[in-house]
């Protein structure tokens, strides 16, 4: 099929004969000629435009691979440029961790100078430690020891509570210590020391109370009213009685002076009831005295009662009480006030004598002797700390 572009124009000059429509319609329907015989302007046109087309396909052939090996030269560039960060930063990690195992190295080397130091100093403690344990087994008591010479010296103070001050409440509570510490130490070798104690814990037990601290203070209160208490001879007789009138004034003189003279009579005779014996009379010195021996009387009741000797006690405190009704003014308050003390004194049972801690004491003498006579140290001891 040929190309309008390919038709040979009309010879320049000359009109062309058939108007542009109707030549268009003229060419259709005139016959065409056969292409195999083409015009040599023809070929050149086409090779023209066959090396047109080839040098554009040249050029973005040139072009596109201008673009590759640009787009390969910048991935290659990035490529090196990222390989170089990675390899510097491999070059920091290793130095870095060259660095760090030089530390490390001086570190481990420090510490195992220190741990050589210190197995020094353990290996020098243990010894010392050894030195020490020797020492303290040569010269401490054993824990046995220890026990039996506590219990030695708290049944020595409950001995003395109750032989000095009656205390048995102190003296039980010490004896129950005693054996609870025994109870603790759990050894075969205590069962007659604990056997001792319960029976002197069972007699405080059956011990009476007795306030021995309230009945000494109404003791003391008793001495100190002594130099107070009147006298039976010093009982002040009731005043005369005045007379009911007074004389007339036109009375004889001899009924004024037998009047006068009955009145002295009935001033120098009295009779009165006698409920008690007549008081003894007694002289100052004799007075003094008396006061004295009912002191000493007191005083003695107050040693009595701390030894808890009812016998005597109660006794002393009697004799007191006898000694006010017979020299002393029992019409007084005073008087009355110390009787009822010294009665309800009399009345408090005493319990009889204090019991004796001598079979506890006896007990643990022997088993202290027994310990310091064996050779070999006991066993359990404490070790030091």
């Amino acid at each position: 099929m040929s190309d309008p572009l390919d038709r040979p124009a009309p010879p320049a000059g000359e009109p062309s004969a058939v108007p542009t429509g109707e030549a268009h319609s003229t060419a259709e329907s005139l016959p065409r000629p056969p292409e195999a015989v083409a015009p040599p302007m023809v070929d050149d046109r086409r090779s023209r435009r066959a090396q047109r087309v080839t040098l554009g396909v040249a050029v973005v052939a040139v072009i596109a691979a201008i673009g590759a090996w640009l787009d390969a030269r910048h991935s290659d560039q990035l490529l090196r440029n990222e390989v170089a960060q990675r390899m510097a930063a491999v070059e920091a990690s290793a130095q870095a961790a060259t660095k760090g195992q030089a530390d490390v190295a001086a570190d481990v080397r420090d510490t195992q100078a220190k741990i050589t130091l210190l197995e020094t100093r353990v290996a020098e403690s243990q010894a010392q430690q050894a030195a020490l344990e020797a020492l303290y087994r040569d010269l401490a008591p054993s824990r046995d020891e220890i026990a039996v010479t506590e219990i030695e010296q708290v049944l020595l103070v409950a001995s003395q509570q109750l032989q000095l001050a009656g205390n048995v409440q102190s003296a039980l509570a010490a004896l129950q210590l005693a054996d609870a510490r025994l109870q603790r130490l759990e050894r075969p070798q205590f069962l007659p020391l604990r056997r001792a104690l319960t029976r002197d814990i069972d007699r405080l037990k059956a011990m009476p109370y007795v306030d021995v601290a309230g009945m000494s203070l109404k003791l003391d209160q008793a001495l100190g009213a002594v130099n107070t208490l009147p006298l039976a001879m010093d009982e002040r007789l009731p005043p005369p009685v005045p007379a009911k009138a007074s004389p007339p004034a036109d009375e004889p003189s001899w009924q004024r002076l037998l009047r006068e003279v009955w009145a002295e009579i009935r001033q120098l005779v009295r009779v009165e009831m006698a409920d008690r014996p007549a008081a003894p009379l007694l002289l100052p010195s004799q007075q003094y005295f008396l006061r004295e021996n009912l002191r000493l009387r007191l005083l003695s009741a107050r040693i009595a009662l701390l030894n808890r000797d009812d016998t005597s006690f109660k006794s002393d405190v009697t004799a007191s009480d006898t000694w006010l009704k017979v020299y002393f003014d029992t019409r007084a308050k005073s008087v009355q006030a110390m009787q009822a003390t010294l009665k309800q004194l009399a009345a408090t049972p005493m319990g009889g004598a204090m019991p004796d801690l001598g079979a506890s004491l006896e007990a643990v003498r022997v088993l202290r002797l027994a310990q310091e006579r064996t050779p070999a140290k006991s066993a359990d001891r404490p070790t030091p700390r």
